[in-house]
């Protein structure tokens, strides 16, 4: 298909295709001429990819580049996984040494319980460790002390998503969905947890 049909199929304008070409978010297609171009089903679904990672997702430019370019790698599943995982992990919150190392004590403990496994400049533990700083700071004693039954959803949310990736018929689509239910799976349970709460809070608070 040429440039226009590529934005009619995928639904996103000419000039944020050319963007996302300048950028090297998205392959060039097969040069036919000087001017023009012929794009396939692979170009659209990673304009669609593109799209739920910048309009849902809210990650950067620069950090869809680094998804990417983790999805068209050959390197193993696991390897790419994780570069994926770095790139969508973001927590710059600078934490005193020794709020870190109190921290760092809670969230391995929760770890070793749960048989998860992290270096010591894993991004998700420095979120993690800032995150749980942050309620301690803020005197929400009463959510830490709820942390493990947080864990325990999290192992289960961990199933199914991996329940999804085995649907997947190649590699390469099983670590896009690997990327997608990252940012996206996010959102759905945010989604889900505002309802609960809502409800949860009508069942315990509402009069009459």
């Amino acid at each position: 298909m040429r440039m226009a049909e590529l934005s009619a199929e995928s639904g996103i304008p000419v000039a944020t295709i050319k963007y996302y070409l300048r950028e090297g978010l998205l392959p060039a297609g097969e040069r036919t001429s000087p001017n023009q171009a012929r794009y396939g089903e692979e170009h659209v679904r990673r304009l669609k990819l593109i799209r739920a990672l910048v309009e849902v997702g809210g990650l950067s430019v620069a950090t869809v580049r680094e998804v990417v370019a983790a999805v068209d790698s050959d390197r193993a599943a696991y390897s790419v996984l994780g570069v994926a995982q770095r790139a969508l992990t973001r927590f710059d919150a600078d934490v005193p040494d020794e709020d870190r190392e109190w921290a760092m004590g809670v969230v391995g403990e929760l770890a070793r319980e749960h048989g998860w496994k992290f270096g010591p400049d894993n991004p998700v533990a420095e979120l993690l460790v800032g995150t749980v700083c942050t309620i301690r700071a803020l005197g929400h004693q009463a959510l830490l002390d709820q942390i493990g039954r947080y864990a325990d959803i999290a192992d289960r949310i961990a199933q199914a998503d991996l329940d999804t990736l085995e649907a997947g018929v190649s590699m390469d689509r099983i670590v896009e969905a690997a990327v997608v239910g990252t940012v996206l799976g996010d959102r759905l349970f945010e989604g889900f947890r505002r309802l609960a709460q809502a409800a949860e809070t009508a069942r315990r608070y509402s009069v009459g």
